[in-house]
């Protein structure tokens, strides 16, 4: 197994494992934190303690809140998205003394999160949550 055959499977399956490894282990983390719970509220009440309704509501209730949209929020990512899409169009532009395909390609690469951007940053003052969420 030379490069010519490594080099395609590589292109293929690292975005993949990517994919799964920021998808799967947040959950198998998050299940091994309850699992974790469990066993200290199973042994707390194998030596007899009581486990206090509050505990249980803690435990089931949803722990992430929930992010309300407002024109805050829209602005702050619009205006990450536009950051990176600078970030990219400079290295275009770096890349461009190279050679000029490359500028084009990465030029134009960076027009997608752009566009995002800009669509966010516009969404923002038609957001009718106009003050950020308190915390």
């Amino acid at each position: 197994m030379g490069p010519d055959v490594l080099v395609p499977f590589g292109f293929f399956f690292a975005p993949v494992i990517l994919v799964l490894a920021l998808v799967l282990v947040p959950k198998w983390l998050r299940s091994r934190e309850r699992l974790q719970a469990q066993q200290l509220i199973r042994m707390a009440i194998e030596r007899g303690q009581e486990p206090s309704p509050q505990l249980f509501e803690a435990l089931t209730k949803d722990v992430a809140p929930v992010k309300v949209p407002s024109a805050h929020r829209d602005m702050r990512i619009g205006v990450i998205l536009l950051a990176v899409a600078a970030g990219i169009a400079l290295t275009g532009v770096a890349l461009g003394s190279i050679d000029d395909h490359a500028m084009f390609g990465t030029v134009s690469g960076a027009a997608i999160p752009g566009m995002i951007g800009l669509a966010f940053v516009i969404l923002s003052f038609f957001n009718p949550n106009k003050r950020p969420p308190e915390a």
